[in-house]
């Protein structure tokens, strides 16, 4: 079952978050900030248990980022990413954004549900509001991928 978020949610969603980002596939997320981020966050819930999790984060008045998008690895490969990022992306046209974009290692998995690779450099505002923070930064390896709404 796909679902908004509640605050409930979040240590199961820094559960998935945390595992990912031990194998250095997704960014690490503090506890204050995803309790900050909850409403933004859909999870998928299966017997009582958070299996996986995305956020649509509003950047500027017309691009929204898909972000800290999990699924656990036992329960990949069903169609719940599929439903996760889609419920983002029809959010995302619910407040008339025109663009979405993600930055990501799942370059397949995005190409399917319709993203493009770009430069990062199209993405001002993320590289000087989120990515200056990571560690990573400026030698970062994800992949940018926009979709048009």
């Amino acid at each position: 079952m796909i679902r908004k978020a509640i605050v409930n949610d979040i240590p199961g969603i820094k559960s998935i978050i945390d595992n990912y980002a031990k194998q250095e596939l997704m960014l690490q997320r503090s506890l204050s900030e995803l309790y900050e981020f909850t409403r933004s966050f859909y999870v998928c819930e299966i017997d009582n248990e958070i299996i996986g999790c995305c956020a649509l984060q509003v950047s500027w008045e017309d691009m929204a980022e898909v972000m800290s998008f999990a699924v656990k690895k036992e329960y990949r490969e069903q169609g719940i990413g599929t439903e996760l990022v889609r419920s983002c992306l029809d959010e995302a046209k619910d407040l008339g954004i025109k663009n979405v974009f993600t930055l990501t290692y799942a370059v397949p998995f995005f190409e399917k549900q319709g993203f493009k690779i770009i430069d990062k450099q199209l993405l001002p505002h993320k590289v000087w509001s989120g990515c200056i923070k990571c560690p990573k930064f400026p030698n970062c390896d994800e992949v940018a991928m926009l979709k048009e709404i």
